[in-house]
This record gives C-alpha cells, sequence and structure tokens, in this order.
C-alpha cells in the first residue's frame, strides 16, 4: 500500500470510529434525556502523530487533548494552521507553565495553588487568555493529581481572580479499579457547588473511552476520548 493508500485507510478508520463514539454519546444523552449538542467530545492524541490530529480535522474534530508538554507543543505548533481548540489534559508541573500557556485553550489539570500563579504570569506574558479546570480528585491518590473537594472552592476563586486566567468548571478522572458512576455524581456535586459561587463555570470535564457513558448521565460537558478514537496506544508506530 502507497503513502496515499496508508493515509486514507487510517482516515476511513478514524471516521469509522469517529462515528461509533459519537453514536455512544449521543445515545448516553438520549438515556440521560440530554441533547448531543451539550457534550463536546475532546479527541486525546497522545503518542499519535500531527498527521492523525489533521485527518481529524478533516472529519469534523475541532477539540483536540495532549496529556505531555513536549509533544503536544510540537503537534500544536504543526497544527497550527488549523482551526482547532487546544486542552491540555495531564498533570502539569508549574515549570511547563510558560510553555503550555504558549498553545494551549483549555487546561483541565488545576490542582494547587502554586500552579494558578505560575500558569497566570505565563497567560499574561503570552497575551493569551487561559480557561483554566480546577481537577478534583475522586480517589484520593495522591499521585493520580486533583485538588480534595473542600479545596475547589479556594481554587476557583483564585482561579477567577488571576489575570490572564478564566474559570471554565471542573474536571476528574474516574477511580481505578471502581464503578466510575458514584465517583462522577461526586463530581456533579462538586461542580453544581462551584456554579452556585461562579455561574460561568459550566464545564463538566469527565469520561474516558471506558466510562463516557456514566459521565454523561451525571453532567458531563467535555469527555476525554483517545484509544475508542485512535486505537491502543501501542498499535501505531510512526
Amino acid at each position: 500500500m502507497g503513502l496515499a493508500g496508508s493515509v486514507r485507510a487510517r482516515r476511513d478508520e478514524l471516521a469509522a470510529n469517529l462515528r461509533t463514539v459519537r453514536e455512544r454519546i449521543a445515545a448516553a444523552c438520549a438515556a440521560a434525556g440530554r441533547d448531543p449538542a451539550e457534550v463536546t467530545l475532546v479527541a486525546v492524541t497522545k503518542t499519535f502523530p500531527a498527521s492523525d490530529v489533521r485527518l481529524l480535522a478533516g472529519l469534523g474534530v475541532a477539540d483536540v487533548g495532549e496529556n505531555r508538554d513536549q509533544e503536544a507543543a510540537a503537534k500544536a505548533a504543526e497544527c497550527a494552521d488549523l482551526p482547532l481548540t487546544w486542552h491540555f489534559v495531564g498533570q502539569l508541573q508549574t515549570n511547563k507553565a510558560r510553555s503550555v500557556a504558549g498553545y494551549a485553550d483549555v487546561v483541565h489539570s488545576v490542582d494547587r495553588t502554586r500552579l494558578v500563579t505560575a500558569l497566570s504570569s505565563a497567560a499574561v506574558r503570552a497575551g493569551r487568555t487561559l480557561r483554566c479546570l480546577v481537577q478534583v480528585s475522586l480517589d484520593e491518590r495522591p499521585g493520580r493529581g486533583g485538588a480534595a473537594p473542600s479545596e475547589v472552592p479556594e481554587l476557583a476563586d483564585l482561579i477567577a481572580a488571576s489575570d490572564g486566567l478564566e474559570l471554565g468548571g471542573v474536571m476528574a478522572v474516574a477511580p481505578l479499579g471502581a464503578d466510575p458512576a458514584p465517583a462522577f455524581a461526586r463530581l456533579a456535586g462538586v461542580a453544581e457547588r462551584l456554579r452556585a459561587a461562579h455561574p460561568s463555570a459550566t464545564v463538566i470535564s469527565a469520561g474516558m473511552s471506558g466510562d463516557l457513558e456514566q459521565a454523561v448521565a451525571c453532567g458531563a460537558t467535555h469527555v476525554r476520548i483517545g484509544t475508542a478514537l485512535l486505537g491502543g496506544r501501542g498499535a501505531i508506530v510512526r
């Protein structure tokens, strides 16, 4: 198969996967009595090449997520001509804030005051506005990132008051090896309390390839889909 043939085959594969994921989102919304237009699909393209981002953009995907700065910065630069919203969804070290502020539109993983401060000064320096989500820990495993639910109001207030930042809402990752539904229901409660203080902070980023249905049932506005869209992480080496 020549290069053009392999590109066409990959495009067909991504198109089929995208159809399936959109059907799952539509079915989950129907079951929850929600409008599918309320749910944004963020294609998480980590470990996959910029050529896949281009193919997805051609298929109508407008939101792309990355979780490692080095890979994300290079990919965003390579795809700078595309009308995409870039989401940084991984754990973020403060020393990477300046780089991330240069290309990310939304940062999903804000979980401590030092990171808010670093992102604010980086955004101001870059002349950009970053939409920030407070990452909420649902399983109290410190290695996975996230602020305790009790810490969310203070972090949210700080984001809202910081130059160059805009408070978007909350994000969480389901606990490992447990039913995600109760955890996502807890997240919905945290989000509701946050909106009482900050009515415009409407984003709930929750749900991945294996649990998007439970997330949509609990009010997720953004689902972060990698494997179901692009395939297994080790499957494609380029």
